[in-house]
């Protein structure tokens, strides 16, 4: 009877391998399998990619094989454990140690990488990794304030990021302000239209929260594109003046940082100047929101995204709490956009879609939302992963000279939220630390904050 129960487990995998190969085929056969191209006529003809099509859906049907082999064998197993009550030992020895060791790795990143690449070699791993991913780590935590602690779904967070770009921006090239004085107003200002859109929604939740929040984000971005006399529309603001090193501007002159400290000009110095202080922004960010966890606002925060009924029957002002949600997030997103300004610029209205907020929303969920260390790493997995595909050529030579692999990153990122929403719904660190304890701190374990534990 064991020999036959495997056999018809056996059957039953098979049969679902075949069947999700067959879904698979049919949902890529339009994406995938076809593909416009423009010959030197400039007319539009059909090609085929028939081994890149059956490639995928081989990978997905023996991916579901695998699946139903090991991966769910052993989810069945993990569900039948008994809740611990407390994370286990190596669990509480990474929680420990895991915080001091990535803080004190991402301040050697940039010396660790020059001595991997040389100077000529480290621009692009410091940047394109180091950089874009701090941008996401920030806006990320920011967002975590709306979502995570206060339980306000926010997709149009990106107008956020774009008031804050367009402010330094505009401030810088008009007035000539410099980086240091526009960085606190650029977040002032985005604090200040996270009011405004607080006020519209005081009495909205769930869905319709999002539909309003969506309709601002897009709203922005319509009056950024035909404002064109003071934003430039869809040329953007290019000669944005870039941020100096206590007035020393990195550049080649004879007053350039490189002259000053007697030092061979390389854009490198530039790079790592700006690492070191999204570094900086995105570490404030992580200090304030930790510390207004553990306040009064905090804590309102975080029962309003409990139970708003129960939030406010306790004397709560939800009002106040949901503004200062909104604002708190806005300044933080402000603060990035300015910096994405400075270090890019140019700005132009195809760097604040829709795509960004849904990118920014994503990292949040997949991460868990309310953990800061669950945030940051899902931004190093998204927005890394999505630089490292830029370098996988080899990738060419298996599909095709015209195979990029960039342009599944949305697939992956669709196959990641599946693969959260299964294994851990809670994100990947869905650990909760209680901001308020009674003698003893004591970590919740992720077993006991899942659907159905409280």
């Amino acid at each position: 009877m064991a020999a036959e129960g495997q056999r018809v487990d056996i059957a039953r995998a098979l049969r679902d391998a075949g069947v999700t190969a067959l879904i698979a085929f049919g949902l890529f056969l339009p994406l995938i399998g076809f593909q416009t191209v423009t010959d030197i006529r400039n007319d539009l003809i059909l090609t085929t990619r028939w081994p890149l099509l059956f490639a995928i859906t081989a990978i997905v049907g023996a991916g579901r094989l695998a699946y139903s082999f090991g991966f769910e064998p052993w989810l069945n197993q993990r569900a039948l454990r008994p809740v611990q009550a407390a994370p286990s030992a190596w669990r509480s020895f990474v929680g420990k140690w895991f915080v001091p060791f990535a803080i004190g790795f991402v301040i050697v990143y940039p010396v660790i990488v020059i001595a991997l690449n040389g100077f000529g070699g480290s621009v692009k791993w410091i940047d394109n990794f180091g950089i874009q991913i701090l941008i996401y780590v920030m806006l990320g935590w920011g967002l975590n304030i709306v979502v995570g602690l206060a339980g306000l779904l926010d997709l149009g967070y990106v107008a956020f990021y774009a008031v804050g770009a367009y402010s330094y921006a505009l401030l810088a090239k008009t007035f000539g302000f410099s980086f240091w004085i526009l960085l606190p107003m650029a977040g002032t200002l985005a604090s200040f239209w996270g009011i405004l859109l607080g006020f519209p929604v005081l009495r909205l939740r769930g869905d319709y929260l999002a539909i309003v929040t969506l309709a601002f984000g897009e709203i922005i971005r319509i009056v950024i594109i035909n404002w064109v006399d003071l934003t430039g529309g869809y040329a953007g603001i290019s000669g944005i003046p870039r941020p100096t090193f206590f007035g020393i501007p990195f550049n080649a002159n004879e007053d350039g940082f490189a002259a000053v400290f007697g030092l061979e000009f390389s854009p490198l110095y530039r790079t790592v100047f700006l690492y070191y202080l999204i570094l900086a922004l995105a570490l404030l960010t992580a200090f304030v929101t930790v510390r207004l966890r553990r306040l009064p606002v905090g804590r309102a925060w975080e029962a309003l995204r409990e139970d708003e009924i129960a939030c406010r029957s306790l004397g709560i002002n939800t009002t106040n709490t949901k503004l200062t949600a909104f604002a708190m997030g806005a300044m933080f997103a402000g603060f990035a956009g300015s910096f994405f300004a400075a270090r890019q610029g140019f700005i132009s209205p195809e760097s604040f879609t829709f795509l960004e907020s849904a990118t920014i929303l994503s990292i949040v969920v997949l991460g868990g939302m309310g953990s800061q260390i669950g945030v940051a790493i899902a931004a190093i997995v998204m927005i890394g992963g999505t630089e490292i595909m830029r370098e996988l050529d080899f990738l060419k030579q298996i599909f095709g000279p015209t195979f990029d692999p960039t342009q599944y990153r949305m697939l992956l990122f669709g196959f990641a939220m599946v693969l959260i929403m299964i294994w851990r719904p809670r994100g990947l660190i869905a650990t909760r630390a209680p901001s308020v304890f009674l003698k003893e701190r004591k970590s919740i374990s992720v077993d006991l904050v899942k659907e159905g534990h409280g």
